[in-house]
C-alpha cells in the first residue's frame, strides 16, 4: 500500500511539474477548456432559474384550490387534513381576508375593493406539488375537486404542458450542447497528451528498456490530464458565478417591475463540485486515450 501511494504521489508531483513549466500553453489549454464547460453549464443553470421562476409566478405550476362561500373553519381543516395525507407537495392556506388585502393593493383596484358591500372572495389553498409533471397535476388536481366543500380546482394544464414542453427541448438542447463540447475537451486533453509523449518519446523507450510497465508510464500523464480538467472545470464555474453576479440586479430589478420576487440563482456548491468532477472525468479520458494509442504505436 505504501509504495503504491508513494507511486501515485510522485506521479501526481511530475504531473503538476509539468502544469507549470508550461505556463503560457497551460493557461490557454485551461481557457479553451473552461470556455467548452462553462457554455452547458450556464444553459444548465438557465433552465433550472426559469423552472424556479415558473414556480414564483402566479398560477404557474401552481394548482390553486378554491373553498365554497359557506365553508367554515372546520370545512378548512379537513381540506388542509386530507392535504397533509395526500402530501402532494408544498401548499398553503389563503384565508379571503388575505385575499381580499392583495387585490385591494393591485393597481387600480382599491376603489373597486372599497365600492364592495362585503369580501366577496373566498377562502383557498395554493399548492406547489412536488411532481410537476402536466399528468400528475391534471389527476391531483381532479382528485381535489371532488372533496367537500371545495368550488374551483383552477389548474392552466395547456400552459403547463406547453412549458414541460419547452423545459424538455431545452434540456436536450444543451445535453447535445454540453456532449459537443464534451467531446471537444476530450480532443483538446488528446491533443495535448499526445505533443507531451511525443517530446517524452526517448525517455519512455528507456524507461520501457528498463522494465517500466505501460500503467506506470500512463500514470503521470493520466493524473496530468484529470488535473487539467479539473482545473478547466473551476474556472467554468467561476465563469458561471462571475455571469450570475453581473446579471442578478438587473433581472432582480426587472422582475420587481413586473411585482414577482425572483432573484437570480448562481451555482450551488454541488453544482460546482459536479463541474470540477465532470471536467477531471473528461481530461482523464483524454489522456487515457492518447496514452494508450500511443503506446499501442510504439
Amino acid at each position: 500500500m505504501k509504495a503504491w501511494l508513494t507511486q501515485h504521489g510522485a506521479a501526481l508531483r511530475d504531473a503538476l511539474r509539468r502544469l507549470a513549466a508550461a505556463a503560457l500553453n497551460t493557461a490557454l489549454s485551461l481557457f479553451v477548456i473552461g470556455i467548452a464547460l462553462t457554455l452547458p453549464a450556464a444553459g444548465w443553470l438557465l433552465l433550472d432559474n426559469a423552472q424556479q421562476a415558473a414556480r414564483n409566478a402566479s398560477g404557474v405550476q401552481q394548482i390553486s384550490v378554491f373553498m365554497t362561500q359557506d365553508a367554515d373553519r372546520k370545512a378548512v381543516a379537513e381540506i388542509e387534513s386530507r392535504l397533509r395525507a395526500a402530501a402532494p407537495g408544498k401548499w398553503r392556506f389563503v384565508p379571503r381576508e388575505e385575499a381580499l388585502q392583495r387585490l385591494q393593493g393591485s393597481a387600480g383596484m382599491a376603489e373597486v375593493v372599497a365600492s364592495l358591500p362585503r369580501n366577496p372572495l373566498p377562502d383557498a389553498f395554493a399548492i406547489e406539488p412536488a411532481d410537476t409533471a402536466p399528468e400528475a397535476m391534471a389527476a391531483l388536481a381532479k382528485t381535489i375537486a371532488g372533496w367537500p366543500k371545495v368550488a374551483h380546482v383552477q389548474l392552466d394544464a395547456a400552459w403547463a404542458k406547453r412549458f414541460d414542453a419547452l423545459l424538455r427541448i431545452g434540456r436536450l438542447a444543451v445535453g447535445l450542447i454540453g456532449a459537443v463540447f464534451a467531446a471537444a475537451l476530450v480532443a483538446v486533453t488528446f491533443n495535448t497528451i499526445r505533443l507531451q509523449i511525443l517530446a517524452q518519446g526517448a525517455e519512455i523507450e528507456v524507461a520501457r528498456l528498463i522494465g517500466a510497465s505501460d500503467a506506470w508510464i500512463r500514470r503521470p500523464f493520466s493524473y496530468f490530464g484529470a488535473l487539467q480538467g479539473g482545473l478547466g472545470g473551476a474556472l467554468a464555474c467561476l465563469l458561471v458565478f462571475i455571469g450570475s453576479a453581473l446579471l442578478a440586479p438587473a433581472i432582480g430589478e426587472l422582475a420587481e417591475l413586473y411585482g414577482a420576487e425572483f432573484g437570480l440563482r448562481g451555482p450551488t456548491p454541488g453544482f460546482a463540485v459536479l463541474l470540477v468532477a465532470g471536467g477531471a472525468l473528461l481530461g482523464w479520458l483524454g489522456a487515457q486515450c492518447s496514452v494508450a494509442i500511443s503506446l499501442r504505436q510504439r
